[in-house]
C-alpha cells in the first residue's frame, strides 16, 4: 500500500495487515505484486494507472476512468500496449436488481424502451468539500454532482438503455462555496433507439435522498431505488392495460428472485457489489478475458458526463464521443 498521506496510509496498511511503501514507485517495483487498485484523486488516474500498467501490473481504477477523454485514452492505450487488464470500479452494475433489470431489457420484457429517469438527490456538506484540497476542483475532481456522485447512476442509465447520442444540460452551483464545479445538474438524453431520459444530479438536496433509476417501455416499467427493485411490472400474456393506466399499481417486484445485501459500508453503500466486482476482476486476470466493467465500458459513461458538461457550458445539444479507437 502507498499513499500521498503517509500517516493515514501506514495506519490503513497496519489495519489490514499490508506492507506499506512511501511512494507508488516503490510499491510498483515489487515483483510479487500482480495487480493494483488506483484510488487517488480522479485527475491522477491516468498518471498512476499508466505507471502501474507499464510496470507490468493489472489495474483496477476507481470511478471515473479519468476526468478527460485524452487522459482516459492514454490509459486505454497503455493497457492495450502492455497486455495488462484494466478495469474500472462501477460496482452498481453488480447490484442484483440492476443486473435483473439489464437482463430483462435485453430479453425484451419491457418491450420498446421509451423513457427513463436517473436521479441522484444527495447532500454533501460544506465540510465534505473542505476536507480535501482536490475536492470540488475541475483539475482533480473533474466535476461535481455528476462526475463524482451521479456517474454511477448515469452509467446504469446508459448500460440499460443503450448508446446515448445526444444530451442537453444545465448546471449550477447553488448551495456550496469555494468550489469550481457544480452541485446541481439537470439534463435530457436521447438514445440511439430514440428513447428519451431525464437526469438530475445534486449534492444540494438536504438531508440527502436515495439514488433512483426508472426505465419505461411499452410492455413494462421498472424502478431501482437505493440499490433495490422498488417497482417492476411487465405485461403478461393476454394482459391489456387500462385505458388511462394503473397509476402506480401492479407492482410485482416482491415476487422477483432477488437477494438483498443487508451489509453496508461506512458510506451506506451495499458491500456485496464491491466484492463481486473485485472477484470478477481477479477472474478476468486469471482467465485472460476483459472484466465486466472494462476501461472501454467506463469510457462510455465518462464521454456522456463530459458531453453533459459541454452542453451546459455552451448551451448547445452535444453528441457524446464514441468508444476509443481499438
Amino acid at each position: 500500500m502507498a499513499g500521498s498521506s503517509p500517516g493515514r496510509a501506514r495506519a490503513l496498511a497496519a489495519e489490514h495487515g499490508c506492507a506499506w511503501h512511501e511512494t507508488a514507485r516503490e510499491l510498483l517495483a515489487r515483483p510479487d505484486l500482480d495487480a493494483v487498485c488506483v484510488c487517488v484523486p480522479s485527475g491522477l488516474h491516468a498518471e498512476i494507472g499508466e505507471a502501474a500498467l507499464r510496470a507490468g501490473k493489472h489495474v483496477l481504477v476507481e470511478k471515473p476512468l479519468e476526468v478527460g477523454l485524452e487522459a482516459a485514452d492514454r490509459l486505454l492505450a497503455a493497457a492495450r500496449s502492455t497486455g495488462r487488464t484494466l478495469g474500472v470500479v462501477l460496482q452498481h452494475r453488480f447490484d442484483p436488481a440492476a443486473r435483473y433489470l439489464y437482463d430483462s431489457v435485453r430479453a425484451g420484457a419491457l418491450g420498446t424502451l421509451t423513457s427513463g429517469h436517473a436521479e441522484v438527490a444527495w447532500w454533501r456538506s460544506q465540510g465534505y468539500y473542505d476536507s480535501g484540497q482536490w475536492r470540488g476542483t475541475a483539475r482533480l475532481d473533474g466535476g461535481g454532482a455528476v462526475m463524482n456522485q451521479g456517474v454511477h447512476t448515469l452509467d446504469l442509465l446508459q448500460w440499460v438503455m443503450g448508446e446515448a447520442v445526444e444530451v442537453s444540460a444545465r448546471t449550477a452551483l447553488l448551495a456550496h462555496r469555494g468550489i469550481d464545479v457544480e452541485d446541481t445538474a439537470a439534463a435530457v438524453v436521447r438514445f440511439a433507439s430514440g428513447a428519451l431520459a431525464t437526469v438530475l444530479a445534486t449534492t444540494a438536496a438536504y438531508p440527502g435522498r436515495t439514488a433512483r433509476l426508472a426505465v419505461h417501455g411499452d410492455r413494462g416499467s421498472a424502478v431501482l431505488d437505493d440499490d433495490r427493485m422498488a417497482y417492476f411490472h411487465t405485461r403478461a400474456e393476454g394482459e391489456s392495460g387500462e385505458a388511462y393506466g394503473a397509476y402506480g399499481a401492479g407492482d410485482r417486484s416482491a415476487a422477483l428472485p432477488l437477494r438483498h445485501d443487508a451489509e453496508r459500508d461506512p458510506t451506506g453503500m451495499p458491500a456485496a457489489p464491491h466484492r463481486d466486482q473485485l472477484a470478477d476482476f481477479c477472474d478476468a486476470v486469471e482467465q485472460g478475458r476483459p472484466p465486466a466493467v472494462s476501461g472501454e465500458e467506463a469510457r462510455r459513461s465518462l464521454a456522456l458526463t463530459l458531453a453533459l458538461y459541454e452542453s451546459a457550458r455552451t448551451g448547445r445539444t452535444v453528441r457524446p464521443d464514441g468508444p476509443g479507437a481499438p
